[in-house]
């Protein structure tokens, strides 16, 4: 099921003198084999965010591909699901120190595809090792059978078991191209699926990178397919499979969610958000600077995490901006494939548009620009500065739309009871920031806060990072979770086994199941069991 390999090609320099071998050709055509197209069909060029380059043309999938990639899927998955847990645990923890062995490899790629700084990328990197440590070790614990109190005592037995769904769909952005495809895809794998993966075109080959250190670790054939394609195959995914998870727009999220409704399938969606930061009076303020600008311009700001309201109690606010100003102001934006540089490029120029178009929007409305608000052709196409707004009023469109770019807007409050009105006032609830020297204080205040996810003195690693927590979405922001137990009870069915003991005759004497019960006659059955009740109650049992 591999694309016609005349059709997919890394872009030759010496036909197009801005194409690059960063890349080594037979290892593009390597990777690119790996997704599931027909013969002849259409490709997606992609280009470099950091120079417009081409990098390769990325064979496209139709929808009768995905079917098919879903068929070749399921069959595999009958045979994985019956793997033992501990063998499918350990190809986990083989992609664990696959992907630390091979990081630069994958911090090369996710930087030619997105435009992100290395150490955004590194980010990835790091996440898929916790991931798959994470789940590698609790999925044993996470799966296994629950005994739960039966009807009556002694006598019911009941245990609800975990089943693996069979196969769960990844719709995946191009932000995250390896933590929102490989870390979504190892808690579905580990509990017994199989995957059918569909990752952003522009970001396609970090994905299939990903694919091939499943492989490498030792995931059978054909328990994960890839296919690539725009929204019309994203949907297809959701017509063949039985659990889906996407990550993008809450606009796109609706529609998912509703063709999974139609089907009566489990989706998982993590969409937008305007995630607000509060930083209270008695904050080191170069701490929380120093946090601020992490959490605002981080992955250049493409980020559903990412912070672009910022709450600053009025006692520290001239310190306050005098510091986050000057720190991002000092951020290094460049191309590199190091660690040079602090800020990388916006990864396409719809971005870069949105962006443009929210900092001119704010300022017709009489915003300030504090910093930043300068689109860096000199380093890149897609290069724009980190940026910080003030005086952002209600009318203009970066108060409430999310912005998906280093853009933050500043705001004074005079209290506590201020900045969390002010951080709920919004349609999203995804992730917000706490930054107060008191950790009581900072508990207390984010426990008031609409967000799935509240980080105090963090922007958003500590929540994040912490893999045993669930992280997931309010409001307009999401359904269900990934992380914790929960991502992966969302890739399985529950069953209930209710076993009744002593039915039949033993040894010659009578059984005691229902039928003694219910032999009494209907009228004495019910004054019986009205008894048994409140005895139940009388001795607190559950």
């Amino acid at each position: 099921m591999a694309h016609d390999p005349d059709s997919a090609r890394l872009i030759d320099p010496e036909t197009d003198p801005l194409a690059t071998y960063v890349l080594e050709p037979d290892d593009v055509r390597s990777l690119l084999d790996r997704v599931v197209t027909s013969p002849g069909g259409s490709t997606h060029t992609t280009h470099a965010p950091f120079t417009g380059a081409p990098i390769a043309a990325v064979p496209l999938s139709t929808p009768e591909d995905v079917a098919r990639a879903t068929t070749a899927a399921r069959r595999a998955q009958r045979a994985w699901a019956r793997t033992p847990l501990r063998e499918r645990a350990a190809v986990l923890l083989r992609v664990h120190d696959l992907v630390l062995a091979h990081q630069s490899d994958v911090l090369d790629l996710i930087q030619l595809e997105n435009g992100k700084s290395r150490q955004s990328a590194y980010e990835e990197v790091a996440d898929i090792a916790i991931i798959a440590r994470h789940y590698a070790h609790r999925a044993s614990a996470y799966l296994a059978p629950r005994r739960v109190r039966g009807l009556l005592p002694v006598l019911t037995k009941v245990d609800v078991l975990r089943h693996p769904v069979g196969v769960v769909g990844i719709i995946a952005p191009w932000n995250y191209p390896l933590t929102l495809t490989l870390g979504d895809a190892l808690p579905a794998l580990v509990a017994g699926n199989a995957v059918v993966l569909r990752p952003d075109p522009q970001t396609a080959l970090t994905a299939l990178w990903a694919a091939e250190q499943l492989e490498a670790a030792g995931l059978p054939a054909g328990v994960l397919q890839v296919v690539v394609g725009d929204g019309s195959i994203g949907s297809a995914v959701i017509d063949h499979v039985d659990q889906v998870t996407f990550t993008g727009s809450t606009a796109t999220g609706r529609v998912v969610a509703a063709r999974a409704g139609e089907r009566l399938i489990p989706a998982t969606l993590e969409l937008g958000g305007k995630n607000p930061m509060y930083v209270a009076e008695d904050v080191d303020v170069e701490v929380a600077a120093e946090g601020a600008v992490r959490a605002c311009f981080a992955n250049t700001g493409q980020l559903c995490m990412s912070i672009e309201r910022m709450y600053v109690h009025e006692a520290v606010a001239d310190e306050f901006t005098e510091a986050f100003v000057r720190r991002a102001r000092a951020l290094r934006l460049g191309p590199g494939l190091d660690y040079a540089s602090d800020m990388g490029s916006l990864t396409s120029a719809q971005q870069l548009a949105r962006v443009v178009e929210h900092v001119e929007d704010a300022l017709t409305h009489g915003a300030r620009v504090l910093a930043g608000g300068v689109h860096r052709t000199d380093i890149g196409p897609l290069f724009y500065e980190p940026t910080i707004l003030g005086d952002v009023p209600p009318q203009a469109r970066a108060f409430r739309e999310e912005t998906f770019g280093p853009v933050v807007a500043l705001y004074r409050v005079a209290s506590d009871d201020e900045a969390v009105a002010a951080m709920n006032d919004t349609e999203f609830g995804l992730n917000a920031s706490v930054w107060t020297r008191s950790t009581r204080r900072g508990a207390e205040i984010a426990a008031r806060v609409g967000a799935g996810t509240v980080n105090v003195n963090e922007g958003y690693v500590a929540g994040w990072g912490s893999t045993g927590a669930p992280q997931g979405g309010r409001g307009q922001s999401g359904l269900g979770h990934r992380h914790g137990p929960e991502g992966i009870w969302q890739t399985t069915e529950q069953q209930t086994v209710a076993l009744q003991r002593g039915v039949h005759s033993v040894l010659g004497g009578p059984g005691v199941g229902l039928h003694r019960l219910f032999d009494l006659g209907a009228e004495r059955w019910t004054e019986v069991y009205t008894g048994l009740l409140r005895a139940m109650r009388t001795l607190r049992q559950p």
